[in-house]
């Protein structure tokens, strides 16, 4: 994959710049965070894109609102008792409707040019390796594809002859300086982290923490569940984990380094001394808008970066103390194995514990560290092993928390 050189396209413009076709696009999850800011670019660039299909789990009107506004061909509720409420809410349009979590990956196997892959959680796996192995363009925004099965995603992209950019705005910003074609002269990555709502509390004060307080990101829009492994870095850990499948450097070549302002989104270092960073305003619709027209440019309503008005941007080393969840991430990254697989579906149940109020902050980590020391991490090679693996972890981790 190479990064294509093109013009800048003009500042706010609301229509899309430089894209020669239409494209038909599919999106998983699109009433989430990543989805809805997929859908607003979409609706902005009517002429340029046709919707394919639109999947969400189980937020039914939002769908359909969504499905009529883009006359998509289908769309489809992963919650099957929501079915016939969609069926009703899309009654008197042409738009295919279908429900249950089979029906979402049959939607990704539809023929579209782009598959926006936004949904949260493992539930994301089968429908994102449905478009890897049809050979679509594969715009990712599920973590868990390669961090659970980093290993079986990539194969697929390679076998299926798709093409994976990613949506994350720090692999985002590290796709677009980094130099494919010489990646032997790239001495190392560094993904940046806003540090969280939680970036200067002490360990006392993060025990008191509430999920009103850890959803409060102080930069970024983003759904509970990212917005609490925000709170904790295990995202920034999780990425980590990511860069390692996306990008072809060494473990010990990947760096996190704190920016509290989140203007340098990444950076790419390299041989000479020379080092390459992206830099933006926090809107996710910029990574987003470039994935959808790769590797030609799209116009994105962000605001225009202004470095005077912003005037000091500051950087710290993570503090893996107060932060443990990136310890375990990176000691994670380093067995390899089935470890990412065991970190990911134990997180996942911990930070649903906290949002439901069952455990406190600093226990999430804890319950993590607990999982992955109960358990062997052989390394999975088909995609029913990652399953049998989550399930383990899922399981043991409920029942930490149950003691608890």
């Amino acid at each position: 994959m190479a990064v294509v050189s093109t013009t800048s396209a003009p500042k706010l413009a609301p229509t899309l710049a430089r894209l020669t076709e239409t494209r038909s696009v599919s999106v998983l999850g699109s009433t989430g965070s990543i989805g809805c800011n997929t859908v607003d670019l979409l609706m902005r660039n009517p002429g340029a894109f046709c919707v394919e299909a639109l999947t969400a789990n189980r937020n039914v009107r939002l769908l359909a609102e969504q499905a009529i506004k883009l006359n998509a061909k289908m769309a489809v509720i992963a919650d099957e008792t929501l079915y016939v409420e969609l069926k009703k809410l899309l009654s008197g349009t042409n738009i295919e409707v279908a429900g249950g979590e089979q029906a979402v990956s049959e939607a990704a196997s539809r023929p579209s040019d782009v598959l926006v892959a936004a949904i949260v959680g493992t539930a994301g796996l089968n429908p994102t390796l449905e478009g890897a192995r049809r050979g679509a363009l594969v715009a990712l925004a599920n973590k868990e594809t390669l961090v659970s099965a980093g290993t079986i995603m990539t194969a697929e992209v390679k076998n299926g002859g798709a093409t994976l950019i990613p949506v994350d705005s720090e692999h985002s910003a590290i796709f677009q300086v980094f130099d494919f074609e010489r990646a032997d002269a790239v001495s190392k990555i560094t993904l940046t982290a806003s540090g969280g709502p939680f970036r200067e509390k002490s360990l006392t004060e993060m025990e008191k923490m509430t999920p009103e307080q850890a959803v409060a990101h102080p930069n970024w829009d983003m759904g509970a569940k990212i917005s609490v492994d925000s709170a904790t870095m295990m995202n920034k850990g999780l990425e980590m984990i990511e860069a390692f499948h996306l990008f072809p450097v060494a473990v010990d070549a990947i760096e996190v380094l704190v920016h509290p302002q989140s203007v340098i989104h990444s950076t790419v270092s390299y041989v000479d001394g020379s080092v390459l960073a992206q830099l933006g305003t926090p809107d996710m619709r910029t990574p987003i808008a470039y994935a959808l027209a790769w590797p030609q440019r799209m116009a994105a309503p962000s605001a225009v970066l202004s470095l005077a008005d912003i005037g000091t941007l500051t950087f710290e080393a993570p503090d893996t103390v107060r932060f443990p969840a990136l310890r375990l991430a990176r000691e994670c990254l380093e067995a390899g194995g089935g470890a990412p697989t065991v970190l990911n579906g134990a997180n996942e149940v911990a930070v649903a514990a906290f949002l439901d109020h069952r455990i406190g902050f600093l226990e999430i980590a804890r319950v993590v560290e607990t999982v992955l020391d109960t358990m062997a991490l052989a390394e999975p090679s088909r995609l029913d092993d990652v399953f049998a693996i989550d399930v383990e972890a899922r399981s043991r981790a409920s029942a930490i928390i149950a003691n608890l």
